[in-house]
């Protein structure tokens, strides 16, 4: 296969500039996370006087050891709980993402009952509901470790009352398409949370910690005047040996854990579809040098075919196409052995770029070969040649074939995406199989300074028809719409909202990458053994 040469020069002020914009913002990722497991972290001397463990602790006793796991949406409703963000604490009160247990691949949630004992956090729901979407597209075994105080009723909404039956759906639809949900439930579980341990198909409660129970006695008094203490309601002892509600009896957190990853070894869940088809090649060119290829300013050219050669098998890449539509990249490489098909952007998408995204999408969905969208565009073409060539019909059979695709489509947003350029690179709102954000991307459906002058243009022309022109009314008008705009460009906007599943190191994309389409050839695969229900509770 034809080879990339480079054309990145890492010692010029560039490359530096660009490298070091890279890693502040990277930096600043980073801080947030932090900010997160420090303030769970900060609950120890009250979980170690109660004889548990930590929420990440659990996690790590639950996975295989040295076993990746890639954690999802951790910006999750960053600036929602706060307007400060030097106060904001992201992450939806939960950790997840998708690793290994007793060798099984499983999407994970975990309750991080280190802040404010486990209750829902902004944004909370819409993780929640990602993961298990996540879980029932990709066919994975769902593992759920559940201590949390439930939703805030100091910030009730109806509408969250009522999206969050949902959660409770897709634990049944999980159950009923053959895919095992395990639940570990260390602490609370009440009221609706109940059912989050009650819709589950192996449950492990935790003798002295463990509760479930649709009202607890505070509530039991208000509604009914009955007077309970909480094991009698709802304990691991009572549930597991009167209710039948509990499977297993745990001594503690970690017993509990070291259940949880018997059960996925003893039930065999599939384990095909793990060897790849060729010896997998390490890139040639340095995954180091991701840092400094995306300038500050997206305004500025980028060749794509340089990231793809930082990502790709020996950096080996048989473009498709490569004279016509030439700003719309397309071609074949191997990620980890396997073959993936990569369409990527180096300008707008016109007429040709847009059919031949077209082509190779067929193509590929033909051969079975999953996509890789790799974004950095502005959009499609627009002006009177544009128009008059079809641009709008051209783009709609790309936007087509993109929903209509019958592969897995993975999506990383490397810089712009703008417009309708969004939408035909498989964009958030066209249900890639995962989507993930460099740092340094930007997402909206124009720039600030795009909409300001179409606004300036429309206003001055509606001013003159009444005879005046008030230029600083003007000015004021553009200088807020540019701010309302780039205000929600960032990441940290976007990824803060579940705009993506997560912001990843630049330098980390091929190892995300071989990850998520690990997940999916091994959902193409799976037959699991679905039923018309889900597993009953005796």
């Amino acid at each position: 296969m034809p080879q990339i040469e480079t054309t990145v020069a890492p010692g010029s002020e560039a490359f530096a500039a660009n490298r070091e914009h890279m890693l502040g913002l990277l930096q600043r990722v980073r801080t947030y996370e932090q900010r997160t497991r420090a303030k769970s972290t900060a609950a120890r001397e009250r979980f170690e006087q109660r004889g548990q463990l930590l929420p990440r602790q659990r996690l790590s006793l639950l996975l295989d050891p040295g076993a990746p796991f890639l954690e999802l949406a951790s910006l999750a409703g960053l600036g929602l709980d706060t307007d400060d963000l030097d106060r904001s604490v992201p992450g939806g009160g939960m950790v997840a993402g998708i690793g290994f247990v007793s060798g099984v691949r499983c999407m994970v949630l975990v309750s991080d009952s280190g802040i404010d004992a486990g209750a829902l956090q902004p944004m909370g729901l819409d993780k929640l509901l990602r993961v298990q979407e996540l879980a029932l597209e990709n066919r994975l075994p769902y593992v759920q470790l559940v201590e949390s105080a439930g939703a805030n009723l100091m910030t009730y909404r109806v509408e969250d009352f009522i999206r969050g039956g949902s959660t409770f759906r897709n634990l049944a639809r999980l159950s009923a398409a053959g895919l095992p949900v395990v639940t570990v439930t260390h602490g609370s579980s009440t009221a609706g949370g109940a059912y989050q341990t009650g819709l589950s198909d192996y449950i492990i409660l935790v003798r002295g910690r463990s509760r479930a129970f649709l009202a607890g006695p505070p509530l039991l008094m208000a509604a009914t005047g009955e007077v309970a203490t909480e094991e009698e309601l709802g304990g691991a002892e009572m549930h597991t040996s009167i209710s039948g509600l509990g499977d297993y009896l745990a001594e503690d957190d970690r017993d509990a854990l070291r259940i949880a990853r018997d059960i996925l070894a003893q039930i065999d869940w599939d384990r095909s579809a793990r060897s790849a088809p060729r010896e997998p090649r390490p890139p040639r060119l340095d995954a180091e040098e991701l840092l400094g290829l995306m300038p500050a300013d997206l305004k500025r050219p980028v060749d794509m075919k340089q990231v793809i050669a930082r990502i790709a098998d020996d950096s080996d890449f048989l473009e498709f196409g490569r004279d016509y539509g030439s700003a719309t990249v397309c071609g074949h490489i191997r990620l980890e052995g396997w073959p993936v098909g990569v369409i990527t952007n180096n300008g707008p998408i016109d007429v040709a770029g847009a059919n031949k995204a077209t082509h190779f999408i067929q193509a590929c969905c033909q051969s079975g070969t999953p996509l890789l969208y790799l974004n950095n565009t502005t959009g499609f073409m627009v002006g009177k040649a544009y128009e008059q060539a079809g641009m709008i019909k051209h783009g709609s059979r790309m936007i087509q074939a993109v929903t209509n695709a019958s592969v897995p489509q993975v999506t990383v947003y490397c810089g712009a995406s703008y417009g309708a350029g969004n939408y035909g690179m498989c964009g958030r709102g066209f249900h890639p199989r995962f989507c993930f954000s460099w740092p340094n991307a930007r997402t909206a459906v124009m720039g600030g300074e795009q909409a300001a002058q179409t606004m300036r243009i429309v206003s001055e022309a509606a001013m003159k028809r009444k005879g005046e022109v008030d230029v600083a009314r003007l000015d004021e008008m553009s200088r807020r719409i540019v701010e309302h705009f780039d205000g929600q460009m960032s990441v940290f906007t976007t990824s803060a909202r579940l705009l993506d599943d997560g912001v990843i190191d630049p330098r980390d994309t091929r190892a995300v990458l071989a990850e998520v389409f690990a997940v999916c050839r091994e959902a193409e695969a799976r037959q699991p053994r679905a039923m018309q229900f889900s597993v009953a509770r005796p």
